[in-house]
């Protein structure tokens, strides 16, 4: 029966997409030949599109694939984060250079007698309790 309703749809010249559990399927006519195709309120919603979001649209065997475009590292920071951020990292591989960074360590123990070895903290004073 389902795929009767898929070969009746695809004659039709209508669009569907693939149902899922929690979704509503949902037809749109293709009107024209220079028409735009509107996604239903409810199926932006459940794809999670946002307004003036961009989308980027495959077909393959009579299949569309709709794929919100992801942004890129530049468009998720202003100039002044990227700032900072560059600034972090450039601080973070001057480090390496200049050697002060930790040797690798193959086993937790190692890590452990390294710290002690080399932080001689001085015992922490207990707090004392508001009872």
């Amino acid at each position: 029966m389902r795929r009767d309703c898929e070969a009746l749809t695809e004659s039709a010249g209508l669009l569907s997409y693939p149902q899922r559990s929690n979704s509503v399927p949902m037809t749109v006519s293709v009107k024209t030949k220079t028409s735009t195709i509107t996604l239903p309120a409810a199926v932006r919603q459940q794809a999670g599109f946002k307004v003036g979001q961009v989308l980027e649209f495959k077909a393959t065997g009579g299949v569309v694939t709709i794929i919100p475009q992801l942004p890129t590292a530049d468009d998720e920071y202003t100039p002044k984060q990227r700032a900072v951020i560059d600034a972090q990292l450039a601080e973070g591989l001057e480090d390496i250079r200049k050697g002060r960074v930790s040797p690798k360590f193959d086993t937790v123990d190692e890590m452990l007698a390294s710290l002690k070895a080399g932080h001689k903290s001085r015992p922490r004073q207990k707090k004392p309790r508001s009872r």
